[in-house]
This record gives C-alpha cells, sequence and structure tokens, in this order.
C-alpha cells in the first residue's frame, strides 16, 4: 500500500488491536484508545492520546473529536456500537476472531494496513514457535481434564483460542468453547485443573466463593487445591499477548516442566465455605 494511503491517525476500541500496533512496531499510529489498552500495552500510557469508549459502547461523537483515519474495534460488540462508529465516518476495520489461525490472520491484517507485513509474520511466526514448543514439552505425558470460563453469570466457558492454547500446554479442555454451561454440568465432567479468567476483572475472581457458592468442592480440581485465576488480559485478548497466558497455563497445568509465571493466583485450600489465598 503507498504511504499515502497509509492510516497514520487509529482509533483502537480494543485492546487486541492496540497490543498488535505495538508488537509490530506501530504504536506510535495511535491517537485514540480505551482506558483498558495500557493493562496490556502500558507503553500507551506516556504518549498524547485519547480516551474512547470500548467496541461494547462506542460513540460517534468521542471517535469524530479524534480526527481518526482509521478505527479497529473487535468483537464483542453491540449493534448500536456499530451503528456509532459508522456514524462517525472514518475507514473502519471490525475483527472477531475465534481461534488462533484467526487471531494470526489479524495480526497479518493490521500489519499490511499500516506497511509493517514482513514485522507482521515475524510476530506470528514467533508465537508459532513458542505454542509449538510448549507442546513439545507435554505431548508424552498424562493430559488432565481443564475447564476455563471467561465468566461467571452466567457461566460460560472460555474462547477457542483459549481451548487451543490448554491443549498446547498438555491438558484437555472440557465443556464448548465460548458457549454458556451449568455449573453442574461442569462438576459432572470434574475437571483436574480450574481456570477462572473474567474479562474485565483482571486478576480478582473470588475463586473460593465460587467453587463454594457453585458445590464444587468435591471435584478433582478442589480436592487437590488445582483452582487457578489468571489475568483476563492474558486469555481474553486476542494478539500476542496470549503468550503470556500460555506461561500462566502452562504451569497451572505442569507445574514440574514450566516456572511459576506472573499474572497467575492459586487457591491453596477448599474448605465448605472459605479458603485462604497464596498470591504467587
Amino acid at each position: 500500500m503507498p504511504v499515502s494511503r497509509m492510516p497514520s491517525r487509529i482509533a483502537c476500541l480494543q485492546p487486541s488491536a492496540t497490543v498488535i500496533l505495538a508488537a509490530v512496531g506501530e504504536i506510535g499510529r495511535v491517537v485514540a484508545c480505551t482506558k483498558y489498552c495500557a493493562d496490556v500495552v502500558p507503553e500507551i500510557a506516556s504518549q498524547s492520546h485519547t480516551i474512547l469508549a470500548d467496541s461494547w459502547t462506542a460513540n460517534a461523537e468521542q471517535i469524530v473529536a479524534a480526527h481518526p483515519d482509521l478505527v479497529i474495534a473487535s468483537v464483542p460488540y453491540q449493534e448500536k456500537a456499530i451503528v456509532e462508529i459508522l456514524k462517525s465516518g472514518a475507514r473502519f476495520l471490525g475483527l472477531a476472531p475465534k481461534t488462533l489461525a484467526d487471531i494470526y490472520g489479524d495480526i497479518a491484517t493490521i500489519a499490511g494496513i499500516v506497511g509493517a507485513r514482513e514485522r507482521g509474520e515475524y510476530v506470528i511466526a514467533g508465537m508459532e514457535r513458542r505454542i509449538e514448543e510448549v507442546r513439545a514439552r507435554t505431548i508424552r505425558d498424562p493430559r488432565p481434564r481443564v475447564f476455563c470460563e471467561e465468566w461467571g453469570k452466567p457461566l460460560i466457558a472460555s474462547q477457542p483460542w483459549v481451548a487451543e492454547l490448554v491443549e498446547a500446554a498438555g491438558g484437555d479442555f472440557v465443556g464448548a468453547a465460548g458457549r454458556q454451561i451449568l455449573a453442574e454440568e461442569v462438576a459432572r465432567m470434574n475437571p483436574e485443573i480450574l481456570i477462572a479468567a473474567w474479562c474485565g476483572a483482571g486478576d480478582r475472581v473470588p475463586l473460593e466463593k465460587i467453587v463454594a457458592e457453585r458445590n464444587w468442592q468435591r471435584t478433582s480440581a478442589a480436592v487437590a487445591c488445582r483452582i487457578y485465576c489468571i489475568r483476563d488480559e492474558y486469555l481474553n485478548t486476542p494478539a500476542p499477548t496470549l503468550l503470556r497466558g500460555l506461561a500462566a497455563i502452562a504451569f497451572a497445568i505442569h507445574p514440574e516442566f514450566f516456572p511459576c509465571t506472573e499474572g497467575i493466583r492459586q487457591i491453596t485450600g477448599v474448605q465448605s465455605s472459605t479458603a485462604a489465598n497464596l498470591q504467587r
């Protein structure tokens, strides 16, 4: 794409877009983003930029005021949010990834738009290589049953890309990825490892409370105290940030092979209603 046609002022309504632009060396093009972007791209906090509502609550007036020549948004959307984005009159790139392959495609797309195609391919290759390195270390070992959730009320299993990371880290993902499920169904599947990464909750999921309220005390995961909270942005940001989530998942599943990493918190005991936590 000729340089004159490349966007120079980008508004990111989802942290994943900001992460991808940073990864391909084009963070300087971001003139507006959400308040959540700094959680995964700390350097954005030191730059001059406008704070916008996200893909769920987009506001046309805010977007127009930032004067972007490209808006990038990603699921989850509300129909009225898409209308607001379109009302702004800026070019719009909408992403809806479900799998790792989709995420690689999004990285390639964004990199191509900003003239960083080679850097995008480098980032994708790095992600693929790291995932395969983890897979190779666990391929011959027992595969514990893992349930991972992205929301608590209603209870929703994590997205397909998380299921792929669980499989790569040596676990068997139980339940239908990205679908709502009853707590009773999870109990019947008797996961050996439970992971919670709630959207927007950071690392503040109340592990002991949800175990007690859902009557999960007798699951294999609870008996063995293998219940974890992983930082929301490490598993729910479809971008290179997922490698941090992979490291945390790998530790949760195979601590004998992988070191404890930042962004993961483990329950230390399960009683009838409460348990102590260990901050890792």
